[in-house]
């Protein structure tokens, strides 16, 4: 039989080819699969979720890319998920609530830790896990970051994802990893541009709004940062803080990355090269996004305090796992396209990207502290006609980074 006769026979690309076990198993979980740009996940619909024996949905985004994606598990007042492990790593943000979670290490010994909102943690590869809401009266979300789809479509078994004896002691990390404590470390960046990265490892952070971040300049005029390495994963995390009156550079990389709002409030601005027009994301506390990738995003703080932002994506810098992931690492986020980088500077930046931030800021009444970087009288003075056309990218030059 050749290959026509098999498929006019109904064996044919739907049966055999161009599969996604990923798409299968969310699709078969019996919960909602939302899909946008980003979402509020506090206000998705969630439904019963026998795996979990709680409630939850998908946040699929159109930028989660090939190997990351999003759930939300929702624990109902005074109750608790069942006992859930998975060969696939996964961060957890809690969105809201107060509880606990329960980690059984290899070997059988237990972590138990209390979470609050804005807390990160992560649970150490295949281990069995168990999350407990801690008010009788109030619901509590968190948001899973997980590289599911590569687990699940490497392997294609979800036995061997979701039922595997295979242990990872390695992983666990110390004691102190489930108590909020870690170890800072730091490593120098080379390249085009030399700075430091700061590091923090551990598998649980209290509280992302008041944790220590460190200067990191060439991101934008105040900008502070630090990254995690949690249960010694290949799955990275870093939280950055844009001060008020001010904003970030933009700059592009790989798909995946699921950006949190976790205090302030604001926008982001997200194009390619080319683009008429921005595709504009506002956010606060509890809204997650995508970018694309290759696509050029900015962020913006309009409230009257700092801003913070979780950013959670594929490769840690510790397993950077992808060339991009391991540019990033060396610095190449932070060097100007102009120098075949991936970052505009402000000096380079469409002029209507500051003008309609300084609007923004006119509305929620915060001064601007951009003065100093541009003629702001200038900018507001400028005629609409002056502003039309594509918007203004600097073209790449040299080798990507």
């Amino acid at each position: 039989m050749t290959n026509l006769d098999q498929s006019a026979s109904g064996i044919g690309l739907t049966d055999r080819f161009l599969l996604d076990p990923y798409m299968d198993w969310a699709n078969g979980e019996g919960i909602p699969v939302h899909l946008d740009f980003g979402h509020d996940l506090l206000a998705l619909e969630t439904s019963p979720w026998a795996r979990y024996d709680a409630r939850g949905c998908f946040a699929h985004t159109h930028g989660r890319g090939d190997f990351m994606a999003n759930y939300v598990i929702e624990v109902e007042p005074g109750k608790k998920t069942a006992p859930v492990k998975h060969l696939y790593e996964a961060f957890f943000y809690v969105l809201e609530g107060h509880g606990s979670t329960t980690v059984t290490l290899p070997g059988g010994e237990t972590r138990t830790f209390e979470w609050e909102p804005k807390a990160l943690f992560a649970v150490p590869l295949n281990c069995t896990y168990q999350i407990f809401n801690g008010s009788g009266q109030n619901r509590a979300r968190v948001s899973c970051t997980n590289d599911a789809p590569l687990t699940i479509n490497l392997y294609h078994n979800l036995d061997f994802v979701f039922a595997n004896p295979f242990e990872f002691p390695e992983r666990s990390g110390a004691a102190k990893h489930f108590e909020g404590e870690g170890e800072h470390q730091t490593y120098l960046r080379g390249g085009n541009i030399t700075s430091t990265q700061n590091i923090w490892e551990t598998n649980f952070v209290h509280d992302l709004t008041s944790f220590k971040l460190y200067d990191l300049e060439a991101r934008g005029k105040g900008s502070r940062n630090v990254a995690f390495i949690l249960a010694d994963g290949t799955m990275h995390a870093h939280t950055s803080e844009i001060p008020a009156g001010r904003y970030k550079k933009a700059h592009r990389h790989a798909a995946g990355t699921h950006v949190h709002a976790v205090d302030g409030e604001g926008y982001s601005l997200l194009w390619h090269e080319g683009d008429e027009e921005w595709k504009e994301f506002p956010w606060k506390h509890g809204f997650m996004y995508t970018p694309p990738f290759w696509m050029f995003h900015q962020h913006f703080n309009t409230a009257p305090k700092p801003a913070r932002y979780l950013a959670c994506s594929q490769g840690s810098r510790r397993y950077p796992f992808i060339a991009l992931r391991r540019r990033s690492a060396e610095g190449g986020g932070m060097v100007s396209v102009q120098q075949g980088g991936r970052q505009v500077e402000y000096e380079d930046q469409d002029p209507r990207i500051h003008r309609k931030w300084l609007q923004a800021l006119k509305k929620t009444g915060v001064k601007s502290d951009m003065g100093d970087v541009f003629d702001e009288p200038a900018l507001l003075a400028m005629k609409e006609a002056d502003l039309a056309g594509p918007i203004r990218t600097p073209k790449s030059i040299g080798p990507a980074v």
